[in-house]
């Protein structure tokens, strides 16, 4: 016998202004009881110390994660000189102090070095994997891993504020996917010869979604007792608040085909349409978002991930 999903159906993403103090996973399992969701992850982990959007995809829209994973990002990112931390933030342990003697113009230019691409290392305190296991986990036993180089851009980096009697920086970052921001601070202090880590850190934009979008979770909360009080569904406020699940996909191509062929494309049959762009496009069956889809050897559209729900 089948075993019955726990949850509700739900399809779409939420902006989830993540608060300072919780893990990422922490904070996806709240807002997944609050949509009492059959199915739900984020895109992208915040470390606890930060805060801003986290984007969670709900059901069906899961299947199109790797779209935002994949995606740039913008932070906003305070600094303090002259310590060093094992973490290269405020929740380590402070390992170097140095004097800081730079003025604004160091740091300008120390900045500026940081634009475009380069290598970076993963910090030993982030959640990529090896062997099964994330690196924080041997960092917290003091175990050094191999960690693969991997190129990251930084397409701009302003240094907004230098705070020289608080010997603090904050600076907003807008980067490739997969950028660590805590090591770019690390960097930038050895640099600067004095040693830095970030003491605040927040995500503002996720690729395209604005700022504006995001909730807190109290939000979500005071949606779901609003309708509650009033005898509605307790669905009826939070569901008006999730974003399409093509919203993460707006980078895409669209090809449109029929709604017979859309029947043809969710059973994961070949559609014989008009000219298939390369690479991966966004499916619409009669103007509703079906799927993405790559063009095959033939130059027709073959399915890569459709909903179930067209099925």
């Amino acid at each position: 016998m089948a075993r019955r999903s726990k949850g509700r159906p739900v399809d779409g993403i939420v902006l989830l202004h993540k608060r300072e103090g919780i893990s990422s996973n922490k904070a996806l399992q709240q807002a997944k009881g609050i949509y009492f969701a059959q199915k739900a992850g984020h895109t992208g982990a915040l470390d606890p110390l930060a805060t801003g959007m986290l984007p969670i995809c709900f059901g069906e829209a899961t299947k199109f994660t790797q779209f935002l994973l994949d995606t740039d990002k913008t932070y906003v990112v305070r600094a303090k000189l002259g310590e060093r931390t094992t973490t290269s933030d405020s929740d380590g342990e402070v390992v170097e102090t140095r004097s800081v003697n730079v003025d604004k113009a160091a740091i300008q230019a120390a900045v500026d070095s940081f634009l475009g691409e380069s290598d970076q290392y993963p910090s030993m305190y982030s959640a990529l994997k090896y062997q099964g296991q994330p690196l924080y986990k041997y960092a917290r036993e003091g175990i050094e891993v191999p960690r693969k180089c991997r190129k990251i851009n930084v397409y701009s980096l302003t240094l907004d504020e230098y705070d020289a009697d608080n010997e603090e920086i904050q600076m907003t970052a807008h980067v490739s996917k997969g950028t660590y921001i805590r090591t770019i601070v690390d960097d930038l202090g050895e640099k600067l010869g004095c040693g830095a880590h970030v003491i605040m850190l927040h995500r503002s934009k996720v690729g395209h979604y604005p700022s504006e979008k995001m909730v807190t979770i109290e939000q979500l909360e005071e949606k779901l007792n609003q309708a509650k009080a009033e005898g509605l569904e307790p669905s009826t406020y939070i569901d008006q608040l999730l974003l399409p699940m093509d919203s993460a996909l707006v980078d895409l191509p669209a090809v449109e085909i029929s709604t017979q062929q859309g029947i043809a494309f969710s059973h994961g049959q070949v559609v014989v349409c008009g000219d298939v762009p390369e690479g991966i496009v966004k499916v619409l069956a009669d103007g509703q978002f079906i799927g993405i889809g790559e063009r095959n050897v033939d130059g027709h559209l073959k399915a890569k991930r459709a909903l179930a729900t067209n099925q």
